[in-house]
């Protein structure tokens, strides 16, 4: 009896752990690679974006808009197509903020799209600054945000975008790669913050 109860216990364990174990891609850029984990805790945002991978949508798909100390954002499939014809509903959680990495869904605005539901296919990464207390102080005033310890001691060490924090569904982050974030990030842009010389990915799901 014994014995079947410890089988039972260790076959509960291998379960648990089977089901937390996060989603594993490969963005794999013209600049290189960045190595990112999906969360388990917003399953329409990772769910829908493993789809889309195994779809082949973003099989040599462009990062369209790219702004240094903020974001890089990519999404449109590589025939042109921008969005393919359904939206996400948002998935906020709270121990999910803007930090340097995050791996975030893009929206339509609130005029449009006031429940905030994330696009089918869009995503950013945030590249954002690192804060000084007085730029904590103003978010603080100028936005009426509560920023906790964990949030602080980010956003003052890897840096962020503390403002987009509640507005848009963060679902994953990079775990390798940062350094190339950077690298997009600082390419030459044009009108719309497109990229002069083309920069372009395919995600594949690391097994």
């Amino acid at each position: 009896m014994k014995k079947l109860c410890l089988i039972i216990c260790i076959l509960l364990g291998m379960t648990m752990q089977a089901q937390e174990k996060e989603t594993l891609v490969l963005i794999k850029t013209t600049m290189g690679d960045i190595k990112v984990k999906l969360y388990n805790d917003t399953p329409l945002h990772r769910d829908n974006f493993i789809k889309l991978i195994n779809e082949g949508w973003y099989n040599n798909s462009p990062f369209h808009r790219v702004i240094k100390n903020f974001m890089i954002q990519g999404g449109h499939n590589q025939d042109g197509t921008v969005d393919p014809g359904y939206r996400i509903p948002a998935e906020f959680r709270s121990n999910h903020f803007h930090k340097k990495g995050a791996l975030a869904a893009a929206r339509q605005g609130d005029q449009v799209n006031p429940e905030k539901a994330s696009s089918g296919c869009q995503f950013y990464i945030v590249q954002g600054q690192v804060l000084t207390e007085a730029h904590i102080q103003m978010y603080q005033q100028r936005y009426g945000m509560t920023f906790t310890p964990e949030q602080i001691e980010t956003y003052t060490t890897i840096g962020g975008t503390p403002h987009l924090d509640g507005e848009y569904t963060i679902f994953g982050e990079v775990v390798e790669g940062l350094d190339v974030v950077d690298k997009i990030a600082a390419v030459k842009t044009a009108a719309m913050d497109v990229p002069v010389e083309p920069v372009t990915m395919t995600i594949e799901i690391l097994k």
